[in-house]
């Protein structure tokens, strides 16, 4: 009798296991999914945020959970494997373009200090993804002055990035920071004008991806850039 009970324990403990494992391989294959969908949509229609992706993949396949959504960086490496895989001719035409178009605005907004940053600077960039360059200057209204006088149209809203990095989620924003931004409309996609502060040169924004430094270039590495590609 006590051998059957003691069998029996076993044999549960054992299934127990059994659907754990499956349970969890099941969760990894949703997650793979939708992440795959997610950079299927950056690369080919234009979405350059990444939680977006995500709740868009997830909801076009069924994974509602929030524990069914990869992170960023499981996106980011689908998103580097779809480009190699079914854009390796389109792509890499496409980036050099995006790149000459925000050099060319780079070199119009000089005296603001431009730099690039993103998915147009990492090489990421999908077919009609948003360019991403970062002003630094005295005041939001001498950027936009100097874009009404060139007659050059644009929106404004706005923008929060995260500058620290302490490991923490702030639901109150410390460690973050809410700048003006300007869309232009190209014929390769949006442009995105961030405007800071003159001081803020000197701290670094951080990646939607993994919470590094987002890298950033100016107009002669920008140059050098796509020289060498």
């Amino acid at each position: 009798m006590h051998d059957t009970i003691a069998m029996a324990s076993m044999m549960g403990h054992a299934y127990d296991s059994v659907y754990k494992i499956m349970a969890k391989e099941n969760l990894q294959h949703i997650r793979q999914l939708v992440a795959q969908q997610a950079a299927r949509m950056m690369a080919e229609d234009g979405i350059s945020d990444y939680a977006y992706a995500k709740k868009k993949a997830g909801r076009q396949l069924g994974a509602l959970e929030s524990s069914s959504l990869p992170s960023n960086a499981e996106v980011e490496e689908e998103l580097k494997l779809y480009n190699a895989l079914y854009l390796s001719e389109e792509q890499p035409e496409n980036l050099r373009d995006l790149r000459k178009n925000a050099l060319f605005t780079m070199q119009m907004l000089e005296r603001f200090n431009p730099y690039l940053t993103g998915p147009v600077l990492d090489g990421t960039a999908g077919l009609l993804s948003e360019t991403h360059i970062h002003l630094f200057a005295d005041s939001i209204k001498e950027v936009e002055m100097f874009l009404l006088n060139q007659q050059i149209p644009f929106d404004v809203n706005e923008k929060s990035y995260r500058i620290m990095n302490d490991g923490k989620r702030d639901k109150r924003g410390d460690g973050r920071k809410t700048v003006p931004v300007f869309t232009l409309e190209m014929d390769t996609g949006l442009i995105k004008l961030s405007v800071f502060e003159v001081d803020d040169i000197r701290v670094p924004t951080k990646r939607a991806t993994d919470g590094s430094n987002a890298d950033r270039v100016g107009i002669d590495e920008l140059k050098a850039l796509i020289a060498a590609s």
